[in-house]
């Protein structure tokens, strides 16, 4: 037995997360997505992991390519989280129209003044219904620092306004 869909989806509207660029090249095809399901699965050795809908047009260019970069989005980043996320109609390499962009080691799209990108080859990556979750060996980082743009209740968030000290 399921959980009612409806339910599911309202439910996890709640949970916050940060927004990311997710990026690839395969071929001189750039390709990106928006995306929030995305974290840290081991310090030794560097890995993370990204969830991808299959439906995304950079899901297949990260399967041939191997290469994928997180870039961690600030606050001044609305405007690309919603390109990337289609919201204008756009796709492919028109995503990459707004901002500087840059490499690190293996290529895949850079953006310089994310928060911090993470440089990943493909290690592994698991079927999990309508989506697959890669998981990244991080052959490079570049961190630059900021404040976190974040994703809840349908909408993006650009302060770090109540949240509670430990």
């Amino acid at each position: 037995m399921s959980a009612d869909i409806g339910l599911f989806k309202r439910g996890m509207r709640q949970l916050a997360g940060g927004v990311t660029l997710v990026t690839t090249l395969w071929q001189g095809e750039r390709g990106g997505l928006t995306a929030t399901a995305v974290c840290s699965v081991s310090a030794q050795p560097p890995q993370l992991l990204a969830c991808v809908n299959k439906t995304a047009s950079a899901h297949d260019l990260i399967i041939a390519s191997g290469i994928f970069c997180v870039n961690l989005l600030g606050m001044q980043h609305i405007h690309l989280a919603e390109r990337f996320s289609g919201q204008h109609g756009t796709d492919g390499d028109d995503r990459f129209k707004d901002g500087q962009w840059r490499s690190l080691k293996t290529g895949a799209p850079v953006l310089p003044d994310a928060l911090a990108s993470f440089d990943c080859e493909l290690a592994r990556q698991i079927e999990a219904a309508s989506h697959t979750i890669f998981i990244g060996a991080i052959v490079d980082v570049a961190v630059s620092g900021g404040k976190p743009l974040i994703h809840a209740d349908g909408g993006f968030l650009t302060a770090m306004q109540g949240v509670a000290a430990f």
